[in-house]
């Protein structure tokens, strides 16, 4: 049986889990116990100290700025397998949250923090708080397969590239 190698890298934080037993994606929660997070304003990173307030910690963004959220834990997945990172739908349709690549590869030998690139696509500053559901990630298998030189030859009457079937 496949299993997921997972360790917190902070207290408290744990594995992603689905909201319900037919749930596809598990869920992602920021995770701000570092207290920096790394902002991209103009495209020029830049590491921004996490706010604290009576609700505890925070970021916010300001219209257009970009962030890497981490996620407080690293995670090995099966030879095989992806984790498409991916918005969460009631996330997208209550908030100005883009997750930037969507859906990003997280792939199964990556060795350090997961984390979510996030835009406020929005007009207003936007908050997310420590432990808040960001993205869902789904898993997925995956085959490689080997490139071979030759020449490609039609073989159909499909042409012309994106739209090519004429819809």
């Amino acid at each position: 049986m496949n299993e997921i190698l997972f360790e917190a890298l902070h207290p408290g934080v744990e594995p992603p889990r689905r909201a319900t037993a037919a749930s596809a994606g598990h869920d992602l929660s920021a995770c701000f116990t570092a207290g920096t997070v790394t902002v991209f304003v103009g495209g020029v990173p830049a590491p921004r100290s996490v706010a604290t307030d009576a609700d505890g910690r925070h970021l916010t963004l300001a219209p257009g700025e970009k962030a890497l959220i981490p996620l407080g834990f690293k995670a090995r997945l099966p030879v095989g397998y992806e984790a498409q990172v991916r918005p969460r739908s009631g996330t997208s349709l209550k908030t100005d949250l883009v997750i930037v690549n969507a859906p990003g590869t997280i792939d199964a030998d990556f060795p350090d923090e997961w984390c979510v690139p996030v835009k406020n696509g929005g007009v207003a500053p936007l908050t997310l708080r420590h432990g808040e559901r960001i993205a869902q990630m789904v898993l997925a298998r995956y085959e490689t397969l080997a490139f071979t030189a030759g020449t490609v030859t039609r073989s159909t009457d499909r042409a012309g590239g994106f739209g090519s079937t004429g819809q």
